[in-house]
């Protein structure tokens, strides 16, 4: 089990702050660096931009101070037996410094597990323990898929982005064509990055977002289907009707009379 020491989640030094450990921390110590950085990693001085991660090993010498006032980072010391089994399983070193492709999924883990860490509950530690697995293994998954194949990682942040936008507004089609004129690309090398980066299809992945959402509705409010469909962008409601039945296995009606039926991640 990962065992929680302590968490700093969006921590700032308005005026900087140094850190030495010659000695190492005693402790193994994520840092996510939210500003220009010094650091002395491995006997080497190295300046470090915005978005990058850190894993240090608990007896690792290291040291770093602001480069740019305020200083921002999140952290967190924590213990873990078997750890450099669990992270050569990863493929992620220790001591050595990362680009965070995606710094807000680690931000929000952090938070998580830093609020999680203020509570008394009965699964207190077992829920720190999952979390801070799972967001290793998915640091682990975002580098060892982007970074061998630099075409893809130089478009990941845009890719990122664009998803959150399309994610934000289900009400709104998209069109594979609108989306790869914004990127600057051919339809064709737009849907072959898009899948590369996320694992699924454009046009898949936009209807389940919109799917998902109509879910909710669904199980949270009171709204005719009618209205839940022109919510989730669909012009008619016989073909949200269809393609909810095709993807759920349930019509709209089915779905929401269904106490048993979970919503859609």
């Amino acid at each position: 089990m990962i065992h929680l020491k302590r968490c700093g989640y969006h921590v700032i030094h308005p005026e900087g702050f140094t850190v030495d450990r010659p000695e190492g921390s005693g402790d193994y110590v994520f840092l996510l660096f939210r500003s220009k950085m010094e650091l002395r990693v491995q006997s080497q001085n190295v300046f470090v931009e915005p978005n990058s991660f850190i894993i240090f090993n608990k007896n690792s010498p290291y040291f770093y101070r602001d480069t740019e006032q305020p200083l921002v980072h999140d952290w967190f010391h924590f213990e873990m037996e078997a750890a450099d089994d669990f992270f050569d399983r990863l493929n992620l070193p220790l001591d050595t410094l990362i680009k965070a492709y995606d710094p807000f999924y680690i931000s929000r883990k952090v938070n998580e597990i830093h609020w999680e860490n203020l509570q008394n509950g009965t699964f207190r530690h077992e829920i720190i323990d999952y979390t801070i697995r799972c967001l290793f293994m998915k640091l682990s998954d975002i580098r060892n898929h982007l970074e061998p194949h630099h075409q893809i990682s130089k478009y990941y942040d845009q890719f990122l982005n664009l998803r959150n936008e399309v994610f934000s507004s289900p009400s709104t089609w998209y069109t594979v064509e609108f989306l790869a004129d914004k990127m600057k690309m051919s339809r064709s090398y737009f849907q072959h990055i898009y899948k590369q980066i996320f694992g699924v299809s454009v046009i898949y992945d936009i209807i389940l977002n919109r799917l998902g959402y109509a879910s909710y509705l669904l199980k949270n409010t009171s709204y005719t289907i009618s209205h839940i469909s022109g919510i989730c962008g669909y012009e008619n409601d016989v073909h949200f009707m269809r393609q909810f039945k095709k993807f759920i296995g349930l019509t709209p009606s089915e779905y929401r009379e269904r106490p048993d039926v979970a919503e859609l991640p």
